[in-house]
């Protein structure tokens, strides 16, 4: 079924929606981009109906719950402007796109929330925690993830490093050794590259954590991944929600870590930022 049928659909099943879903159509229909963005309270509420009744109404529509459908309604909005967005037509004035965006960015984001497995995210913690030395790679948008990670984890009083550039990736695997914790980040987890690197840097003795797709060839090279499944295709779009999602997990592992280090450490992280006092103009009062 093509992606932009989902509206068509409700507005051709009203007549046959009882009173409650009705209302929840309504809702929906009157402004799509904004429902996106909508928790199921607040969606509940603005329909005047209960929240079992909206997650009814969802199933209805072939979702499996009200994340599912979201995630469906953002990207019925539109066919997609190849090598742009899933979510934006080629005539979509700027109120349209920002809208979209936003939305469909909002609803990948629930999305993923709900998918990850927090027991996973306690064993990536354990690895960040107890390693020598942390590697994140990436590339392309994935890079930039990458960098931000980096970012992050050189507060930890830990060797830190980023690389964006598959030579320097697979050197730096060679030479991995026990200890090690190598950070491997793809959405798809599908580029051959980093699925040789990742096998490299585990047959060298480190620990190989992916963040990528469930069941891709790199995650079955990894000691350990955080899997989301959201529906933006990286191979025909700009990564957009899928590095949204990528920078959220990246803060999830990194106040894990901060968590697990204790209040002890809390002293650490406030004289790097008390270093950068001198930079900045003061605040303004007006």
């Amino acid at each position: 079924m093509a992606r932009h049928d989902l509206i068509d659909r409700i507005r051709q099943r009203l007549e046959e929606l009882n009173r409650s879903e009705r209302k929840v159509a309504d809702v929906i229909l009157a402004d799509p981009a904004a429902a996106t963005g909508m928790s199921i309270a607040t969606l509940a509420q603005a329909a005047s109906v209960s929240e079992p009744t909206v997650n009814r109404f969802c199933r209805s529509f072939d979702a499996k719950g009200y994340p599912d459908f979201k995630i469906k309604l953002a990207q019925s909005l539109a066919r997609g402007t190849p090598y742009v967005s899933q979510a934006v037509e080629p005539d979509d004035n700027a109120a349209d796109y920002t809208q979209k965006i936003f939305g469909a960015t909002i609803a990948a984001l629930d999305a993923a929330r709900r998918q990850t497995d927090v027991t996973r995210i306690e064993r990536v913690v354990d690895f960040l925690i107890q390693a020598k030395q942390v590697h994140f790679f990436g590339l392309g948008a994935s890079g930039a993830v990458a960098q931000d990670a980096q970012h992050k984890f050189f507060r930890f009083n830990l060797p830190v490093t980023a690389y964006i550039d598959v030579l320097m990736q697979r050197m730096v695997a060679s030479t991995c050794h026990t200890g090690d914790v190598v950070v491997v980040i793809s959405w798809t987890g599908r580029t051959r590259e980093l699925v040789d690197i990742a096998r490299l840097a585990r047959e060298n003795g480190a620990v190989v954590l992916g963040i990528t797709a469930p069941n891709s060839p790199l995650a079955r090279e990894c000691s350990e991944t955080l899997e989301v499944a959201t529906p933006e295709d990286t191979d025909y779009y700009m990564p957009m929600t899928s590095r949204m999602i990528q920078l959220a997990l990246i803060d999830v592992l990194a106040t894990g870590v901060t968590l697990r280090r204790g209040e002890d450490f809390l002293g650490h992280l406030k004289k790097i930022k008390d270093s950068l006092q001198d930079t900045r103009y003061p605040g303004s009062d007006d």
